[in-house]
């Protein structure tokens, strides 16, 4: 069942999803030739945990660390490493997610590694692709829309650039729970499955890739790779439906 959340929900919210926004902002300058994604992990973490948050990811089903770092062909869920340093060249997403008040906010984002002048125009194109797809996912929320028309919209701009998009995993409520119903696929039809609804939140966060759309799951029992090992890039907010339409949780400056 999807949740309406109450006001009194909202507001708490409103404040966890402004922590991890904040938090993503803070390991977004970080990010540099060089630097581990285990240091980039260590700095989130001690954030997060200064504020009285708990970094949702850490232990959750196992999971070792407290943010998920993907690099180049991880499409998600890679865990930080002691001995995986940033390369001129890379792109890397980080994806954090606060507990705080026990409500969780979830937001990521891909960035370059080193002088994006020298990257090949189809991986600045992969990216750029990736984040506008989001907010034209974003754009179709409002009260009576139906949320195949998310995964729609992004399919299809997608795939107007030549790249694919991930169906195994997709955008997910978010509130007290972590993953919360409903699924929010980033492919399908127009006016397909549930209604959206005032007070409704939930994720929205596609997977894009540079190759084919297929992936597979690392011995690791996570990290998330593309098949062919070609690059991925992803983008996500918490988003709230209201009565007008849409905001954006985890917006930062």
């Amino acid at each position: 069942m999807i949740t309406i959340k109450t006001s009194k929900e909202i507001k708490l919210m409103r404040e966890t999803c402004a922590l991890a926004a904040e938090t993503l902002k803070l390991i977004s300058s970080q990010v540099r030739v060089g630097i581990s994604t285990d240091e980039i992990n260590t700095i989130a973490h001690n954030y997060i945990i200064k504020t009285g948050a708990i970094p949702a990811p850490l232990n959750y089903h196992g999971f070792p660390k407290s943010i998920c770092t993907s690099r180049n062909s991880v499409i998600c869920h890679g865990i930080p490493k002691s001995d995986e340093f940033l390369r001129e060249g890379d792109i890397i997403n980080l994806d954090v997610t606060t507990k705080l008040n026990n409500y969780h906010g979830d937001t990521s984002a891909t960035f370059f590694v080193g002088d994006k002048e020298k990257f090949d125009p189809k991986i600045i194109k992969l990216v750029e692709v990736t984040y506008e797809s989001l907010f034209l996912g974003i754009k179709e929320v409002k009260p009576g829309a139906r949320f195949g028309n998310i995964g729609a919209v992004i399919e299809e701009f997608a795939h107007s650039y030549g790249f694919s998009v991930v169906h195994e995993y997709c955008g997910h409520g978010i509130g007290k729970e972590f993953h919360e119903e409903p699924q929010v696929l980033h492919y399908g039809k127009r006016n397909s499955g549930a209604e959206m609804k005032p007070g409704m939140i939930f994720t929205i966060e596609p997977m894009i890739n540079l190759g084919a759309r297929h992936c597979k799951l690392l011995s690791d029992g996570w990290t998330v790779v593309t098949t062919d090992g070609k690059l991925s890039a992803q983008f996500e907010h918490t988003i709230l439906v209201t009565e007008a339409g849409y905001e954006i949780l985890t917006l930062f400056s």
